[in-house]
């Protein structure tokens, strides 16, 4: 007996290579409204998008998106040239691969990334190891660039204080007394990734500076900081993101498999950290112990091979964590990851998939690898969104 597969026929090209672009000007359009929130300090109050603009007359929309292209283009830019360093790689190894399809967000900062899709199986450590190099160096370069811009054509403090007059009173000393009495939750910030911090120490007039409560109305420095946070997302060691092809080229499976585990539990561990602790509310236990005990059995079931020993790891992971923040209260992690890990453990996995051809790398291919791993601790900010 013969069988024989039949797949769905490809959309034909044109339609294809339209919703590429599709995709890209629906997400251009999505972050220029991000950048017009910053812009405009409507971030806080107005989560998502002012579409609104958009039934303007058309000079007047033209006006209105106009600053939020400061933030959109280079943005989009360190996106676009990461997404391409994948697909011009995989193509010169002869991997089929599509275009890049951009996500984007109505809310937030505009967009979700983009991703290209492998069409054909990757057969060798050395391809798994340049195609996922690729992107992430392409489009850390390209965010440098974007922050070297940024921190050396910083606009006047008028800048900032036609945005926030009541800074005006107190002039270049603003950052010292102007933020001594806001309440809680009031202000969001960046996390400022080492890379940040050093630059801005060489490269920028300390003078003109913003304060980092004020960083997210400078959208060129913005767009620079989250270049640096997307690349050091995809360069997490971990399952097949840019980091986990890069450390399965550079250790082989076995040794891979290993860090990869060890960093996702990690990873796990550092989310949920200060969600509870001994003085956590009766009433906070009951309405949210069985749905954390729950996430943790669903995204450690995929990391060890039996029920039983997921449910051991997510025990000692949990009492771990009430244990350290009941003892330290100052240490918190960051919820926000809890979505991302289950992401990791339930949709591109934890552990990366094993090549037929499991040579070793060359040194050459070696020293970049590592120094990959180096530009992902100095990109890396544990929480890349703060509300004080």
């Amino acid at each position: 007996m013969v069988f024989r597969r039949y797949e769905r026929p490809p959309w034909p090209r044109p339609a294809r290579y339209g919703l590429h672009l599709l995709l890209f000007l629906v997400t251009l359009l999505t972050t220029t409204l991000a950048g017009v929130t910053l812009a405009n300090n409507r971030f806080l109050s107005d989560y998502f998008l002012p579409f609104e603009l958009l039934a303007q007359p058309l000079a007047q929309v033209w006006v209105a998106l106009k600053p939020g292209l400061w933030y959109a283009v280079p943005f989009l830019a360190v996106l676009t040239v990461h997404e391409f360093g994948h697909y011009f790689t995989a193509r010169y190894n002869r991997i089929g691969a599509t275009l890049p399809y951009f996500i984007p967000l109505p809310l937030g900062f505009g967009t979700f990334g983009a991703v290209i899709r492998i069409k054909d199986q990757i057969h060798s450590r050395r391809e798994f190891f340049d195609v996922g190099l690729a992107g992430p160096l392409a489009g850390f370069v390209v965010a440098v660039g974007v922050l070297w811009y940024g921190l050396t054509h910083l606009p006047p403090l008028e800048y900032l204080f036609q945005i926030h007059p009541e800074l005006r009173q107190y002039g270049a000393e603003y950052g010292r007394y102007a933020y001594q009495n806001m309440s809680a939750g009031s202000i969001v910030t960046l996390g400022q990734p080492l890379l940040f911090r050093a630059m801005a120490a060489l490269l920028a007039n300390p003078a003109l500076l913003p304060h980092p409560y004020e960083l997210l109305h400078y959208p060129v420095l913005v767009a620079g900081v989250f270049s640096l946070f997307f690349t050091a997302l995809n360069l997490l060691p971990i399952g097949q993101l840019d980091g986990g092809h890069i450390v399965y080229g550079l250790l082989g499976p076995r040794r891979a498999a290993r860090v990869s585990i060890m960093l996702f539990v990690a990873f796990i561990f550092y989310a949920g950290l200060g969600l509870f602790t001994l003085n956590t509310s009766t009433d906070d236990w009951l309405t949210w112990g069985l749905p954390y005990a729950l996430y943790l059995w669903v995204v450690l079931r995929r990391a060890v091979p039996t029920a039983r020993r997921a449910l051991l790891l997510g025990a000692s992971v949990w009492l771990g964590q009430i244990a350290l923040a009941s003892g330290f209260a100052d240490l918190q992690g960051n919820p926000g990851w809890l979505l991302f890990g289950l992401l990791l453990a339930r949709a591109t996995g934890i552990f990366h998939p094993p090549a037929p051809d499991e040579r070793p790398l060359s040194a050459g291919r070696k020293v970049l690898g590592w120094l990959m791993l180096l530009i992902f601790v100095l990109c890396f900010a544990p929480s890349p969104i703060i509300i004080q």
